[in-house]
């Protein structure tokens, strides 16, 4: 490997001798892009055929305690599938495209039944993403009997759920991030210590509600597209496809930057991404 220098440039950007490889800098620009600019309500808007911000005046009142609800009990169904990890039991190795596939055919249930099918089709959806997010980590070099590893494929769902009209230094990925962090951490340590989850746990009810909290915002947008009276059945599998590849897309990014930091540590890894950061928005 030739020495590295600043005058070597990747994707335009400068690297510092004694630092990360090229390879990985730009590794690390392709996760700083899909983390910080996911696009998700911009597709969504393109399927439905109209702007996001007039999508979600279609939603009836108390949709957003339907949703919420909703958004709970997937995530509860998908944290069970993660920590069987702990516990030796592997997600089947599937192509992305396998599980988009799957998604698509439960996003055709919402579309064509609309909001009274959520409390079925969410947890179906969001296990199946969980399904690849897994995959994802794998390939990225995570250990899945690790507790850790199984929660931080939770977490995806909420640095999926970040929206554009959320205070970017509350929205931002390593301050959702910290955010999460002391509840990612006792939750760790509670799965750790038990050989046998308790389900309703007081730590992994506050994990999840945490998590419930931002991926909410991205099932709200899914919902009011699909609710979208021109959609339908055709249009809510591809809303459902869109949403899937959003959340692969955030798994990929986060476990990249979870990859870097086990090779040059946490605080290199941050300081180059608020760097690619600070180039963009210079």
């Amino acid at each position: 490997m030739s020495e590295l220098s600043a005058e070597q440039p990747i994707s335009g950007l400068p690297v510092l001798m004694g630092q990360m490889a090229p390879d990985d800098v730009a590794a690390l620009k392709r996760a700083h892009d899909a983390l910080e600019h996911p696009g998700f309500a911009a597709r969504l808007s393109t399927v439905a055929g109209k702007p996001i911000e007039l999508i979600g005046s279609v939603l009836p009142p108390g949709a957003s305690q339907l949703i919420t609800a909703a958004s709970t009990r997937a995530l509860e169904a998908a944290l069970k599938v993660a920590l069987r990890t702990t516990r030796g039991t592997s997600p089947h190795s599937s192509s992305g495209r396998f599980h988009k596939a799957l998604a698509t055919v439960s996003g055709a249930a919402g579309g064509a039944f609309g909001l009274a099918a959520l409390p079925i089709e969410l947890p179906v959806s969001t296990v199946i993403m969980l399904r690849s997010i897994l995959n994802i980590a794998q390939s990225e070099g995570e250990d899945l009997a690790d507790p850790e590893t199984a929660l931080a494929c939770i977490q995806v769902l909420a640095l999926g759920g970040r929206v554009k009209s959320v205070d970017a230094s509350d929205s931002g990925y390593f301050a959702v991030r910290g955010i999460l962090a002391k509840s990612v951490s006792e939750a760790a340590r509670f799965v750790a210590e038990r050989s046998i989850v308790e389900e309703g746990g007081p730590v992994l009810v506050r994990f999840i509600t945490r998590v419930a909290a931002r991926f909410g915002m991205a099932v709200t947008q899914k919902v009011a597209a699909q609710a979208v009276p021109v959609v339908g059945a055709l249009g809510g599998a591809a809303i459902n496809y869109v949403f899937v590849e959003h959340f692969q897309e955030m798994a990929r990014g986060h476990f990249i930057v979870r990859r870097l930091e086990r090779s040059y540590g946490k605080d290199l890894v941050r300081d180059e991404y608020e760097r690619l950061s600070q180039v963009e928005a210079d």
